[in-house]
This record gives C-alpha cells, structure tokens and sequence, in this order.
C-alpha cells in the first residue's frame, strides 16, 4: 500500500479511472446515436418506398397497362417488401 502514498501513482490510477469512465459514457452513446440513426433510416425508406409506388401506379394509369387488382397487387409489393426484407435478414 506503500504505493498509494506516491502522488504520481494515486494520479495515475485516477486518471485511468476517468479515461475507463469517459470510454464507457462515449460508446453508451455512440450506440444510442447508432440506433437512433437506423431508425431515421428505416422511416425514409419506408418512405421513398412509397413514393415509388405512387410514381409507377401513376405511370401505369397514364400508359393504361394495370388493371384495378394489378395495382392493389404492386402497393401491396412495394409497403410489404419491407418486412420479408427484414425477416430474410434475421434468417
């Protein structure tokens, strides 16, 4: 214990202790930012998913190539692609 008494040991040991404490706040929080940043993600692409959607039923309706069902079928694709993509993900 002679050691503790030594100034330069005592803050040494301290500042160890402050670099372990500030490591651990700074991943607890790049991880948080991480989630939150797959979150934002997510939401857009659900987004530009529907966008896509509405553009080529839109397209579809001035070429008059789609039928009622053949459009109820491609919105159903595009909004539901999503979570097979998530499910094939986690397989």
């Amino acid at each position: 214990m002679s050691f503790l008494r030594n100034p330069s040991a005592l803050f040494g040991m301290v500042n160890l202790a402050a670099i372990g404490g500030a490591t651990v706040y700074l991943r607890s929080h790049h991880v948080y930012n991480l989630e939150e940043h797959e979150a934002r993600m997510d939401e857009l692409e659900g987004t530009l998913r529907g966008h896509i959607g509405i553009i080529e039923e839109a397209l579809d309706r001035l070429e008059g190539k789609a039928t009622e069902a053949d459009r109820g079928k491609k919105m159903d694709e595009y909004y539901g692609k999503r979570g097979r993509d998530e499910k094939e993900k986690k397989k």
